[in-house]
């Protein structure tokens, strides 16, 4: 089973909620737990500190501890802080006796049951023994159940004899030296064990505790309700990007992505949308392509069949003349087939290109030389300016760049008015060689520079007049240098005519 993507966000917002709740529920019980614990540890300092102020008052009494040491009914009297007349009576229903078992205690006008002994007061009494009693020995082996403070402690003299205690229980015991006047009268041995925990408390933290799985619970609930629309806004954008790409992929290359916002999805709907432009522009340029291959194949094939059409019904004589007509048509039409395969192979990049260490300044002077003697015979002048101090080495196909040199040289040669010329400046700035190709009038429209490299792109005017060429020859030149790793712009040339300026990477 494949889940989509908003069940996954759905999942994944709701586990998060799921394990943060569960995590805040623990760990508030546990803090629950520990304060219940460090309260009932409070409270109990608090019972041995008034336990060792009321064993103060009883040696400050007699004056030491001899009145004590046989008195359990005076001693356990001095540990609960209550007095004990009644309390040691076992008859049920008596005044002063514990209730019975199951039932509270009652209180009386004159106080209630806080007043009473603990229970554990008439076991005590009516079983004297040592001390602590069997009682507290039963809860000091099991650590795990409560006992009371009074029953885990042990009085020792000034000197450390036993009072009330056994021998054998002090190695674990904690001390708290009792002082009278600031002089130490004895101390207490305080045995290890879990304080006591009053039943409020207890009732306390069990509510507490279900009712923090309630809310937990709805917690939960509450999370699943606000992540399905949550997971459901963060998928939008993504169904919308989604939507765009099929679009794109059925051939709609108007499809574009609604951004909003500055997040990665927004940034991948530029990305889309940029990517839609491309193609849609690519997918323009390409129906051009075709409708301009077309034009420029069907003028010369309409001129060829015009011609044998007329040798077929006599109206031109079928002589040498007429041949040679019918000749120049057809290498026409070879060439500019030629043209376009070769363009068309520079454009997939199909072109053979055979990188050596190549001197750019021999092969620029080269193709001036055999182009010169044209240049002169049509009455226009050639000059090289060479501004570079240093050989100029670049790693090139060096067939390659010289017929792009020769493309820029056959376009002025064709273009330029006689008694003009063409300049050729070969220079050398910042790791790259450039290459300036100004000739004079006529020139170029401003709003034509920008296109003039793009493949059957003519200038109307001055400039196509004498040749009417196929625009090809400036595409091949911009495809040549780009594999080549350059740049070439046009521009307006000072003495009138076009200015092509190229940068080669030494």
């Amino acid at each position: 089973m494949t889940l989509s993507i908003r069940a996954k966000l759905f999942l994944a917002l709701l586990l998060a909620c799921l394990l943060v709740v569960i995590g805040t529920q623990a760990f508030v019980r546990w803090s629950l737990e520990q304060g219940i614990i460090e309260l009932a540890d409070a409270r109990e300092s608090e019972r041995i500190a008034e336990i060792a102020e009321r064993l103060t008052l009883v040696y400050a009494q007699d004056g030491s501890w001899e009145g004590l040491r046989g008195d359990l009914r005076r001693w356990v009297a001095a540990l609960v802080g209550r007095d004990l007349g009644r309390a040691a009576d076992p008859a049920p229903g008596r005044p002063g006796s514990d209730p019975e078992p199951g039932r509270g205690p009652r209180a009386g006008p004159e106080g209630s049951h806080r007043d009473r002994p603990p229970p554990w007061v008439r076991r005590v009494l009516a079983q004297p023994g040592p001390w602590p009693p069997p009682l507290a020995l039963e809860h000091l082996r099991d650590r795990e159940r409560p006992i009371p403070p009074e029953l885990r402690l042990m009085l020792l003299d000034a000197a450390g004899t036993i009072v009330y205690g056994r021998e054998e229980l002090l190695a674990g015991a904690r001390r708290q030296t009792l002082e009278l006047d600031g002089q130490p009268i004895g101390s207490l041995a305080i045995l290890p064990g879990r304080p006591m925990t009053e039943l409020r408390e207890i009732q306390f933290q069990a509510r507490q505790g279900s009712r923090l799985w309630i809310i937990a619970l709805g917690m939960v609930l509450l999370s699943g309700l606000l992540a399905s629309p949550l997971s459901r806004w963060l998928v939008r954008p993504v169904r919308r990007i989604q939507e765009a790409t099929r679009r794109l992929a059925a051939g709609d290359f108007r499809a574009r992505v609604r951004v909003q916002g500055g997040d990665e999805l927004a940034r991948l709907g530029l990305d889309l949308n940029a990517l839609a432009a491309t193609l849609e522009g690519n997918e323009q340029a390409r129906r051009r392509w075709v409708a301009d291959i077309a034009h420029e194949l069907r003028t010369p094939i309409a001129l060829l069949r015009a011609e044998l059409e007329a040798m077929q019904d006599g109206v031109r004589p079928l002589g040498r003349a007429g041949v040679d007509a019918l000749h120049a048509d057809v290498l026409r039409l070879g060439r500019l087939v030629g043209d376009l395969h070769e363009l068309s192979v520079t454009d997939l990049g199909a072109l053979s290109y055979r990188m050596v260490e190549t001197d750019v300044r021999e092969l620029l002077a080269a193709d001036l030389d055999a182009l010169r003697p044209r240049f002169t015979a049509a009455g226009l002048r050639l000059d090289l300016h060479d501004r570079a101090p240093v050989p100029l080495l670049l790693t090139a196909d060096p067939d390659r760049l010289s017929q792009a040199i020769r493309n820029l040289l056959a376009n002025s040669l064709k273009y330029t008015d006689p008694g003009g010329g063409l300049t050729v400046t070969l220079g050398a700035a910042a790791g790259r060689v450039t290459l300036d190709f100004e000739d004079s009038a006529p020139g170029v429209p401003p709003e034509s520079l920008p296109r003039l490299c793009d493949r059957l792109y003519r200038v109307e005017g001055s400039r196509s007049r004498h040749t009417g060429g196929a625009g090809l020859g400036l595409a091949i030149v911009k495809n040549v240098v780009e594999a080549h790793g350059g740049r070439i712009s046009a521009a307006a040339a000072p003495a009138g005519g076009l200015w092509i300026h190229i940068e080669l990477p030494t």
